[in-house]
């Protein structure tokens, strides 16, 4: 059998917005990440759930295939177990990461 684990991709990106085709890439990249399911965290911080490691595998592979010549681009992963026990210090959490804690998630 088996176990599925839920994992969570966080992307952290610093993208170059001077030139005119600077702000296509960095939009056309933002625009990739919310397509593919990505939430923001914070300003340049997103974070995606997965439902174990092959599906994170993909999601960074398309991550890989969509990311703009210039910049700087990260990405950790993490258990949702790890990601849960984040500490916010300043700020409340979005609405996205509330409706996460308060449903469940089912696996048909």
């Amino acid at each position: 059998m088996t176990e599925f684990r839920f994992m969570r991709v966080l992307v952290f990106f610093d993208l170059p917005v001077v030139s005119k085709v600077d702000k296509r890439r960095y939009i056309s990249f933002r625009k990739f990440l919310l397509k593919d399911g990505y939430d923001m965290l914070q300003y340049s911080i997103y974070s995606r759930l997965c439902n174990g490691m092959d599906a994170m595998g993909k999601h960074l592979l398309r991550l890989e295939n969509n990311v703009p010549p210039k910049g700087a681009i990260r990405s950790l992963c993490l258990t949702d177990k790890q990601y849960a026990r984040m500490i916010l210090w300043v700020g409340k959490p979005t609405k996205i990461e509330k409706t996460l804690k308060n449903e469940r998630l089912t696996l048909i």
